[in-house]
């Protein structure tokens, strides 16, 4: 990996309740949590303004009554210390969709998704309007493979109808034990009729690089989503697949769908696709938040043409690498808008099991754009579209060759097959993933204009 190392607090970039994100650091300069809260005592006269930016004695008075209300008053008993976790949580979740209170479980969660490996559905999902939204799934889990696909709704699971008083313990049921089953009510993005899905439970791995050739010249790089591994992980399956082929003339690199995961392996990545340039700025209220990442001289692909595939599902940081290498002029972007969640979260430990996940900065490209909320346009639009492959009656003649007594080519090599122009596998192409094959035309283009590669 070649970039800082920083023994702040790990910096997180994910969508909502995205499974990939970080391990916090050692709790060496976290702030004490407060022990104690305001006496109820306080005298009805004492000065009310706030001092220093702390709350007001009428804010503090105001907090400890209707904590004494719920305690005395509440339906059922509520436990101090459930409240007081409650009360934070709700402090938090009040800032924005990614700040929140890390108790010992979601530590530990935070430590499963960090290798890519838990037990699960492979689904990730995020709370909206009291509900869980698909932000995608994984490719090749039981949640892929069952035709969930992101901007679907969860209604029901195991036929509890999700709102927002148990949508976090409906999130929590999304896991469970290898082998265990589980049923989601499923409501697709352009449909009215909730569908009934019956899955199990599987060890999830999720290995966030796929590499492959499409065809002779022409690489092909999946990032699923952004882990501790990533960088590394690309460097050695790419270096694998060139020694084995050569120097390609293109690659496409699939960020659709890519929910986001740590800064560092977004900065990695970045990293290793450009030979120099600004790759990310960060900027927020301590020093610390306000950080740059350039990148070294090394790119993987030797300066290759690059096609960026993006979506609504691509956030994060897959934005921050589809940023670098748009604002770099390293790549082009084809698709639609990406997600727009342009702020990094950092990781305070309070203690050995409990810790602040707090959105601490906002992240910018090299351009100095903000890409919070908006999204990065692409240089391509393509929309979400499926094709198939026109009926047509068999043709009778369809080249000189089929007319009787033609000359024959004196060239032609025997055994040689005339129609195999290489259109049956990108039709084949097309039907399966439009725009892949569309990216795939691109590139050839801009392969045709770079000429052929030069060996260093």
């Amino acid at each position: 990996m070649r970039f800082p190392t920083y023994s702040l607090c790990a910096l997180l970039l994910a969508a909502p309740f995205v499974h990939a994100q970080n391990v916090p650091a050692p709790a060496t300069s976290a702030p004490e949590p407060p022990t104690d809260l305001a006496p109820t005592h306080v005298r009805a006269d004492a000065p009310a303004k706030a001092a220093d930016g702390q709350p007001s004695l009428d804010d503090i008075r105001r907090f400890s009554r209707v904590y004494d209300i719920v305690r005395q008053a509440y339906v059922e008993p509520v436990g101090n210390k459930e409240l007081m976790n409650d009360a934070i949580t709700g402090m938090l979740a009040g800032l924005d969709p990614h700040s929140e209170y890390l108790d010992k479980d979601g530590l530990a969660q935070l430590n499963e998704d960090t290798t890519g490996q838990y037990s699960g559905l492979g689904i990730q999902v995020e709370e909206q309007d009291g509900g869980l939204l698909i932000v995608t799934p994984i490719d090749d889990t039981p949640a892929s493979r069952a035709g969930i696909k992101p901007g679907d709704s969860i209604v029901k699971i195991d036929g509890v109808l999700v709102d927002g008083q148990n949508v976090d313990d409906m999130f929590n049921k999304l896991r469970g034990k290898p082998g265990s089953k589980i049923t989601l009510t499923i409501l697709h993005k352009d449909s009215d009729k909730p569908v009934d899905m019956h899955l199990v439970r599987e060890n999830i791995d999720v290995t966030s690089i796929k590499v492959r050739q499409l065809e002779p010249g022409y690489d092909y790089i999946r990032i699923t989503q952004f882990q501790s591994d990533t960088a590394p992980d690309l460097e050695h399956k790419l270096g694998d697949l060139i020694a084995k082929n050569g120097a390609p003339k293109g690659a496409v690199l699939d960020l659709r769908n890519n929910p986001g995961g740590l800064l560092t392996a977004a900065v990695g990545v970045s990293d290793d696709l450009l030979d120099s340039g600004t790759i990310v700025t960060t900027r927020g209220r301590l020093p610390d938040s306000n950080m740059s990442f350039s990148a070294h001289h090394g790119d993987l692909l030797k300066g290759a043409p690059l096609v960026v595939l993006v979506n609504h599902g691509t956030a994060s940081a897959a934005e921050i690498v589809s940023g670098a290498l748009k604002d770099n002029h390293r790549a082009l972007l084809m698709g639609q808008r990406t997600f727009g969640k342009g702020v990094v979260q950092t990781v305070l430990p309070l203690d050995a099991d409990h810790a602040v996940k707090l959105t601490t900065a906002r992240y910018y490209t090299p351009n100095g754009t903000s890409i919070q909320a908006e999204g990065i346009k692409p240089d391509i639009p393509l929309a979400d579209l499926s094709v198939q492959k026109a009926d047509s009656a068999p043709e009778l003649i369809s080249s000189e060759a089929d007319l009787p007594n033609h000359l024959a080519n004196e060239n032609t090599k025997a055994g040689g097959n005339i129609d195999n122009d290489g259109s049956a596998a990108e039709a084949k192409l097309a039907t399966s993933d439009y725009a892949l094959a569309q990216a795939l035309n691109v590139l050839k283009g801009m392969a045709l204009g770079r000429g052929a590669p030069v060996a260093k």
